[in-house]
């Protein structure tokens, strides 16, 4: 380890010299490119991360000195990379600047995948409202590229993370919206129930009983084989459940649903605020008799 670092620092302190001295033609950002990407290495190497990241921004500099900016944006997302593992504000500055230069010289698909990365960092960071940001800007690119898978990963990420911050209608246009589009790709049909399930849920937390029943009839339009399954029947008992303003009714509905398919962590939080606000009905109506 300790080798290494003096490497590093023997390479970076050359480099630094020949950028200090004169040079032809950039000849001498050249020079100092090389070794300071032979100092990042060696910082790497030793696991020292701050240190490899300073590096490499500074190797960035050098390029875009020569007018290399595909290699100067590869040389911030390496720094991104290193700064990663101690510092994230550092390591999204770093993938800003990787981004701004890959769409400068066009290359979208680059620019979405660190989009998707920065929008990853911030999920990380529990910033949902920029993760939100992020994962919308790479949703655009990837989806201009036609790489629609991505993308709607990409988008069911941006619902999740609404409905989270109680912006329903923006999730359930997403989740209905990649219903509709996987209906008509044989791979992706069998999710469509789980797309609508989770567009259902949010609009059972919107509270509007009549809004949930015409969204179910639409959900029946829109996949007839729909109403066949648990989720429709979960959803139908769940409204029905509301428009009774019935908490036993609701909690056994969800029950005997996780009994047979365990509901995960998001859909049982939002089931869980649709819950507590039947209770709270409910208890107004005590107060009121």
């Amino acid at each position: 380890m300790g080798d290494q670092i003096a490497r590093a620092e023997e390479f970076e302190k050359k480099a630094e010299k020949k950028l200090g001295g004169w040079g032809l033609f950039g000849s001498k950002h050249e020079d100092a490119a090389d070794l300071f990407d032979k100092a990042a290495n060696a910082y790497k190497l030793a696991k020292s991360w701050d240190q490899a990241g300073a590096v490499y921004v500074k190797l960035a500099s050098c390029h875009l000195k020569l007018d290399s900016k595909h290699e100067a944006a590869n040389a911030y997302a390496d720094a991104a990379h290193c700064y990663k593992k101690t510092n994230i504000k550092e390591s999204i500055s770093c993938l800003e600047q990787s981004v701004n230069l890959f769409l400068e010289i066009g290359r979208l698909n680059m620019s979405a995948r660190y989009y998707k990365e920065i929008a990853e960092l911030h999920e990380q960071e529990q910033n949902l409202e920029q993760a939100i940001v992020y994962y919308e800007r790479a949703a655009d690119l990837f989806q201009s590229e036609d790489v629609n898978t991505t993308a709607n990963q990409c988008r069911q990420k941006i619902a999740q993370f609404a409905s989270q911050l109680e912006q329903y209608p923006k999730a359930i246009e997403i989740y209905e919206d990649i219903a509709r589009q996987s209906l008509n790709n044989n791979l992706l049909k069998y999710g469509v129930k789980g797309h609508l399930l989770n567009a259902g849920i949010c609009q059972l937390c919107k509270g509007d009983v009549v809004a949930i029943n015409n969204a179910l009839e639409r959900y029946q339009e829109l996949d007839p084989t729909f109403s066949g399954t648990r989720e429709y029947r979960l959803l139908a008992d769940l409204a029905a459940a509301i428009d009774d303003e019935d908490v036993a009714k609701f909690t056994d509905a969800v029950k005997e649903y996780d009994s047979m398919t365990q509901l995960d962590a998001w859909k049982t939080t939002l089931l869980l605020r649709v819950k507590e606000a039947l209770k709270a009905k409910e208890l107004e109506e005590d107060d009121l008799t």
